[in-house]
């Protein structure tokens, strides 16, 4: 299975001026774990993860003062639509994140996560369990 078949197309983009607190409140409604940071003017395209809005909550930072662009991650590992779920997983496992933003033509396409991986790995497994079993 590709990357393709199990990123989600409906991404999340947010500015870099984005308070957390703002990105948050787009990342809980969406109810997903991670926004694209489109920079067009500086970094160019990051990733702002639920972990980096706890990590600034943690250190005692105003949600409402600290903007997306201070906590975004612009050494960011891409995706290709093409890649396998396992080339995935295992940029996901060298490189320990949860998302990868997916390119296609230098544009975000997508992103897949765990749990997009997961979701699409437990029914095939399960697929070639019940081919495998004994009448």
């Amino acid at each position: 299975m590709l990357v393709r078949d199990a990123m989600t197309t409906v991404v999340l983009t947010i500015g870099p001026a984005h308070t957390l607190r703002q990105a948050a409140a787009l990342m809980s409604a969406r109810r997903v774990g991670a926004a694209v940071v489109l920079d067009p003017d500086g970094t160019g395209i990051g990733i702002l993860t639920e972990r980096d809005v706890l990590n600034s909550l943690g250190l005692g930072q105003d949600p409402d003062s600290e903007r997306a662009h201070a906590h975004t991650t612009t050494d960011v590992v891409f995706a290709d639509p093409s890649w396998t779920l396992e080339d995935a997983a295992h940029a996901m496992t060298h490189g320990g994140f949860r998302h990868l933003i997916v390119l296609e033509r230098g544009e975000p396409a997508g992103i897949v996560s765990v749990r997009d991986i997961i979701r699409c790995w437990v029914p095939a497994r399960r697929r070639a369990a019940a081919q495998h079993t004994p009448a």
